[in-house]
């Protein structure tokens, strides 16, 4: 899932998020990334990618939701809505997914049946297949300037040293 849109100017660096909407560690990692969009706007590209965990068993429908948002227009805030209540996530599944695409506007309806017919699935899975052949082994991971950073074990400086390699990168 990308941050970028048509409308706007191709961003020159780029901060690959692994991550995976029933984990704990990725919503306290989105103070990080409000911060980097606030700090560098279009010029960094924050690309969420998909890395469903077993132990969660939630996390793959809630790829595919975000994707389902994504299609209608709303990925960004559908992900944050969704990270922000990971407790009602474990607790009620897919229904709660469909319940947040309601309470921001989306097409619910939709939703329900994206998650039954499985239309996102292939993104999903072509991105964790890609996370693994990388090295990701949990979430968050941030790759920027081809740099790997794991913050499923400990987030501590990790947003400074995202933006000392993103500063390297604008500067190039």
């Amino acid at each position: 899932m990308s941050d970028s849109s048509p409308e706007r100017p191709a961003a020159t660096a780029v901060l690959d998020v692994w991550c995976e909407l029933q984990c704990s560690d990725c919503r306290s990692a989105l103070v990080d990334l409000r911060a980097l969009r606030e700090r560098y706007g279009d010029r960094l590209e924050l690309r969420l990618r998909h890395f469903p965990l077993e132990k969660h068993k939630h996390a793959f429908a809630a790829a595919q939701a975000a994707e389902e948002a994504v299609e209608q227009g709303q990925g960004w805030a559908y992900v944050e809505a969704v990270l922000g209540r990971v407790e009602e996530l474990d607790r009620e599944g897919e229904p709660f997914l469909v319940e947040v695409a309601g309470e921001l506007g989306l097409d619910a309806e939709e939703f329900d049946t994206a998650l039954v017919d499985g239309r996102h699935i292939l993104i999903v899975d072509a991105d964790q297949a890609e996370g693994k052949a990388i090295g990701v082994t949990g979430t968050p991971t941030y790759v920027i300037g081809g740099e790997r950073l794991d913050g499923g074990k400990d987030q501590t400086g990790l947003r400074e040293r995202i933006e000392e390699i993103a500063d390297r990168l604008l500067a190039e």
